[in-house]
């Protein structure tokens, strides 16, 4: 690795706030300094409409993508950050995995444990499933998959002091509103501690976060997507950032979606991209020593565009089992 790391940088889908961010972040002078910036991106930009969703602005995403997974194999980048994408588009393009998450770890050849982390600041917090219908969660809570998330945590977080959500009003109240906190959260959290891990939980979730920003605790896994994301984004939408974590290189973008509605205006707050930025430099300049699995198999290569689906392939294992999305904007 050179002096300064080297982050490959993607500006997002083309319709929406992605270019206006990505150029403001590098008007910033303090960025260069931090890095050495490597533009990932195929040539001509499409010419799509702004503020809508387009199957042509999710192909040329994808194929950026693609592009960003063999920088990686190739060792030309040490950390990734793209601006925000539109799931909806990229499955109008054909994307079949859960989300671009998922998509890259797809063409990374990568089996291991990945989870979104949603960094506000200090505060880091992880969640158990991710981007699958609300009725699907309960059944997706596992003693394994609390565990996972657990640990994938501490591992990229080292020393942290983790908090544990219960998934039931008041964290079950002992049985009377539920039993995954005694089935599956509980004895997670025990197996946890047993391996040395600094958690304790599950707690009531309505009040979880009052600790947390307290300063009680230093990160916190969530059960399900807005239980964790309404909280963190309240903390600090403006500074929010979304970690790919367990990829074999830091991989990092904004916390908020496309934000359509003003696309084009010139007002979009480049503040999240700007955290994106910092914490991609400083994990990569740490090696990111604590959540860089080698890549599987001896000689890996990307997938190839026609096999981007991965249907027979072996598939990364996620922290949330894959449904598809339902339809509608990031």
């Amino acid at each position: 690795m050179s002096l300064r790391p080297r982050i490959g940088l993607l500006t997002g889908d083309p319709t929406g706030i992605g270019p206006e961010i990505t150029v403001k972040l590098l008007a910033m002078p303090e960025t260069r300094e931090q890095a050495e910036i490597i533009p990932i991106g195929e040539r001509p930009v499409p010419d799509v409409p702004l503020g809508k969703v387009s199957r042509v602005a999710g192909a040329w995403t994808l194929a950026n993508l693609r592009l960003a997974a063999e920088a990686i194999f190739g060792g030309e980048i040490d950390g990734l950050v793209y601006a925000p994408l539109n799931k909806q588009a990229m499955k109008l393009a054909g994307m079949q995995q859960e989300d671009e998450m998922h998509y890259l770890a797809d063409h990374l050849d990568f089996r291991g444990l990945c989870s979104e982390i949603n960094v506000a600041d200090a505060l880091w917090t992880s969640r158990v499933t991710s981007h699958v219908p609300l009725r699907a969660v309960a059944d997706l809570i596992t003693e394994q998959a609390v565990y996972d998330s657990i640990a994938l945590l501490s591992r990229i977080r080292g020393s942290a002091r983790i908090a544990v959500a219960g998934l039931n009003p008041h964290a079950g109240e002992g049985g009377l509103l539920g039993t995954e906190e005694i089935k599956f959260i509980r004895p997670a959290v025990e197996r946890a501690k047993a391996d040395g891990i600094n958690v304790s939980g599950p707690y009531p979730a309505d009040t979880l976060f009052i600790a947390a920003r307290r300063g009680d605790f230093d990160a916190v896994v969530t059960m399900y997507h807005d239980q964790g994301q309404i909280a963190t984004k309240l903390l600090g939408f403006e500074r929010g950032v979304t970690l790919h974590g367990g990829l074999p290189v830091p991989v990092t973008t904004p916390a908020h979606g496309t934000a359509y509605d003003i696309a084009g205006k010139g007002i979009a707050n480049p503040g999240p991209i700007k955290a994106a930025f910092a914490l991609a430099v400083t994990l990569s300049a740490l090696g990111h020593a604590n959540a860089r699995p080698r890549l599987s198999g001896s000689t890996p290569q990307p997938l190839p565009e026609s096999q981007s689906a991965a249907s027979d392939s072996p598939r990364p294992t996620p922290l949330s089992q894959k449904h598809p999305e339902p339809p509608g904007p990031q």
